[in-house]
């Protein structure tokens, strides 16, 4: 907790289209990766590339400072999973989890 405020733990997972993990994976690693990295309000990123049994599962655990943080980034909305019109084509699905970090 800082300041009074929960930081939030924020798990985002992407499976892609059959055939679409190489593109996917050069946008995860030169554009997703980076932006995140950079992003104001987040504390740590672990980006996770596919593993034996999830050749298309790619994800993102990430803590914010904040849910307002997260807020600021992605909208009041924040439940949705918000892609990059870069990445639309190559995704079959989406999901997004939240939870506040115990320490």
């Amino acid at each position: 907790m800082i300041g009074g405020h929960y930081m939030i733990i924020r798990i985002f997972q992407v499976k892609t289209k059959p055939g679409k993990e190489k593109a996917f994976g050069k946008f995860f690693r030169e554009t997703a990766i980076p932006l995140m990295r950079n992003t104001p309000g987040i504390v740590s990123v672990l980006p996770g590339a596919p593993h034996a049994g999830t050749q298309r599962e790619f994800s993102f655990v990430m803590v914010w400072k904040d849910l307002a943080s997260l807020k600021a980034f992605v909208g009041e909305d924040y439940q949705s999973p918000h892609i990059d019109p870069a990445e639309a084509e190559l995704v079959e699905s989406r999901t997004i989890k939240h939870y506040e970090l115990v320490e």
